[in-house]
Parts: structure tokens; C-alpha cells; sequence
């Protein structure tokens, strides 16, 4: 799937929200330079693993890019991002509101000299608003959202998500967005600026949790694996570990009636519908574990997958990226990093007519395009206004 091929996009970006987006994008085959600076690069370069020096937490961000180091506080190096971005249809930036802004290339010098760029900026807060001044990590992003408030077991200390859930939402936001924004500037000839803020992006993506309190007033409280409307619906312990199950609606309840061979649970009143389970899951799931501790996981899975109802083991990644269906669809992807290390990464998820997006560049080390990419600008002493 190339269908972003002939799309130019210079990405001002660093570690994961706006490399993930570029990434996205250069999946599609748009052509993502990434500008770094000279002193080190995107500091996700330094972050371990580290494979003969380089870092394997760079390398399944940056896929199928190019990278050029510039000194942006230097003139000349300022006059050739200018003149990438003056050759380019996208600029990808997350540095905080202003920051482009003083180095020359904010969106309004860009929209001015070239009308047509989309431009898409990156940011904890926004660009405007009380706390558009303010950095944000995907941990305090986690906090000020809400998104901790629902994470882990009732009266627990507060937990994080063990994904970095706000800065990969908001660089799908931001990649979902930019192409948006393409096909109206080739209907329209105009550009526009978009504006993906990782705050928004972690409320929106809490649609369930919003909801619950526009409707009720009520704060959606921690559960820990379980549903505040589903039931059984969460991780349970059987003899030797474990395992999550999920009969979400009546029927699946029904069939984890007839496969425990418990049929007076079905008639229970107590468990008559989805919201009465719900609302009595401690008392069911206490009466499932009495019968779930005579099982070992393994057994209770094949029991609940042979009636349909849907589990699962809780599974590292090690066992994760090791399931059959993972090894089925190809996900694991062979790449080779700079200095020739071979590696291992996980590649596009996605299918189309089934093919996946290709790996067709490995990940760059600093400024590995350099002489390349400033042999193809028009004229790359000729100063920019």
C-alpha cells in the first residue's frame, strides 16, 4: 500500500507522538524527512535497548524515513529546512507552542510563502490556552486526563497505564488528520494548521469514561480488570495463575453457564441481565473462583473457547509476540540497523486487499541523508524570506 507516494513531509520531531504519526505515514510511502539536531538527534536515539550503539527504541519509530541533521540556530542550515519545507507538502512538528515560531519556520511564515502546506503541530496542551505554555509527558498526560484515575485495582496507589497510551493516540490523531487535511488542499489549493493536542487526544479516546459522567455525575471509578457495565468481564484466578474472560452480553453469559455445568447461575436474579451482573460482579465473581480453583488456566481456556465465549491468557510480551496468530499474519519484521546489526521490529498491523504496508527503508542513523536530500534542493544557498 503506497497510496501516500508522492507526498513530501518534513518531520520536526521528537521520541514518540509526532515519530509515530511520521511514521504512519511513511508506512503509506510518503516521503518523511526527519530533521534532527546535529548534537545527538531525537533524543529516543539514546534510549536502551541498544543494538552495537543504536537504539532499538528509535528504530520502531523511524521505519521508512530519511534523516538530515540541521542546526536550525545556524542560517545556513535554517535557510535549507526552509527550503524543505518550501519543496515539501506536510511539516510534522511537536515542539512546544512558539518554539517554531522563533526559530523562522512557523506555520504562518509557511503558510505565507508556500499557501497550499498542511501543517500539523504536536503538543501536551494545544496551541493556545492557559496551558499551552506548559511540556507534557505521556505520564503526566496519564494524570491530568483522567486516564490514572480509572488505572488499577479500587484504593490503590495511583498506576499508569503500562502503554504510553496518550502520545500513541494523539500521533494517530495527528497521522489520521494530516491525510484529511491532504485531500482538501489538492480540492482546494489551501492549506490549513492542525492542532492535536495530547490532552484532547486522551479524553477523546476515553469516550466510555466521559460519557459515564456526563450521564450520571458520577466519576468513573478504578476496577481494576474489570467493567463498570459488563460482567464477568475482567481477569480471574484459577489454580495456577491468571486468565481473562469476557462474556459481555446474555448469550455469552449463558454459554459460561452451560460449559461450568452451573445452569442455576443462568436463573440467579441477581445475574438476570448485563447491568445486574454488573452491578453484583464481586458476589460472581467470588462464586466462578470457587470453581475456577479446581482448573488450571490452560484447562479454563479451552473449556471457554470451546463454547465460544471469549478469553485469554495474560501473556508477557515475549508470549505475546510469540502467538500463533501473530506469527500467522506476518507482523514481525526482519530490519537491519545502521552499522549493520540485524534486528527485529513490529511492522504495520494493517492489511490491504492482504498485503501490509512495506519496510522499505530501515531506520536512519543521524544525518545519514544529508548529501542526498540537499543535492535535490533547487538551490540550496539561495536564501529564503
Amino acid at each position: 500500500m503506497q497510496s501516500m507516494r508522492g507526498v513530501k513531509v518534513i518531520e520536526f520531531c521528537n521520541v514518540a507522538a509526532g515519530p509515530f504519526a511520521g511514521m504512519l505515514l511513511a508506512d503509506f510511502g510518503a516521503d518523511v524527512v526527519k530533521v534532527e539536531r546535529p548534537d545527538g538527534g531525537d533524543s529516543l536515539r539514546s534510549w536502551p535497548p541498544l543494538t552495537e550503539g543504536f537504539s532499538e527504541n528509535f528504530a520502531s519509530l523511524n521505519r521508512n524515513k530519511r534523516s538530515v541533521a540541521l542546526d536550525m540556530k545556524q542560517p545556513q542550515d535554517l535557510e535549507r529546512a526552509r527550503q524543505l519545507v518550501l519543496e515539501a507538502d506536510v511539516v510534522l512538528e511537536n515542539n512546544r507552542p512558539g518554539v517554531m515560531n522563533r526559530l523562522g519556520l512557523g506555520y504562518e511564515w509557511c503558510r505565507e510563502n508556500k499557501p497550499e502546506i498542511v501543517y500539523c503541530s504536536i503538543s501536551a496542551f494545544g496551541q493556545d490556552g492557559p496551558r499551552a505554555p506548559e511540556g507534557g509527558f505521556d505520564l503526566t498526560l496519564q494524570a491530568i486526563s483522567g486516564i490514572m484515575g480509572v488505572t488499577g485495582e479500587n484504593d490503590s496507589a495511583p498506576v499508569k497505564c503500562g502503554v504510553p497510551l496518550t502520545d500513541f493516540s494523539t500521533g494517530l490523531y495527528a497521522a489520521m488528520s494530516v491525510i484529511a487535511a491532504l485531500r482538501q488542499a489538492e480540492k482546494t489549493g489551501e492549506g490549513t494548521h492542525i492542532d492535536v493536542s495530547m490532552l484532547g487526544s486522551a479524553l477523546a479516546i476515553a469516550a466510555l469514561q466521559t460519557s459515564e459522567y456526563f450521564g450520571s455525575g458520577r466519576d468513573p471509578r478504578k476496577l481494576g480488570s474489570a467493567h463498570p457495565r459488563n460482567a464477568p468481564y475482567q481477569a480471574f484466578q484459577a489454580r495456577d495463575g491468571h486468565f481473562a474472560m469476557a462474556a459481555g452480553n446474555d448469550s455469552l453469559w449463558r454459554a459460561v453457564c452451560r460449559a461450568l455445568d452451573r445452569p442455576e447461575l443462568a436463573e440467579d436474579a441477581r445475574f438476570a441481565s448485563t447491568s445486574l451482573r454488573a452491578h453484583n460482579q464481586s458476589e460472581l465473581k467470588a462464586l466462578l473462583e470457587e470453581q475456577f480453583f479446581g482448573k488450571t488456566c490452560a484447562e479454563l481456556l479451552t473449556l471457554f473457547r470451546d463454547a465460544g465465549v471469549p478469553c485469554a491468557p495474560i501473556n508477557t510480551y515475549s508470549q505475546a509476540l510469540d502467538d500463533e496468530q501473530v506469527k500467522h499474519m506476518g507482523w514481525i519484521r526482519d530490519i537491519t540497523l545502521p552499522g549493520g546489526a540485524s534486528a527485529r521490529t513490529f511492522g504495520s498491523p494493517l492489511r490491504f486487499s492482504g498485503d501490509a504496508p512495506a519496510i522499505y527503508r530501515d531506520p536512519p542513523a543521524l544525518g545519514e541523508h544529508n548529501d542526498e536530500i540537499f543535492a535535490q534542493l533547487r538551490d540550496p544557498t539561495r536564501a529564503v524570506s
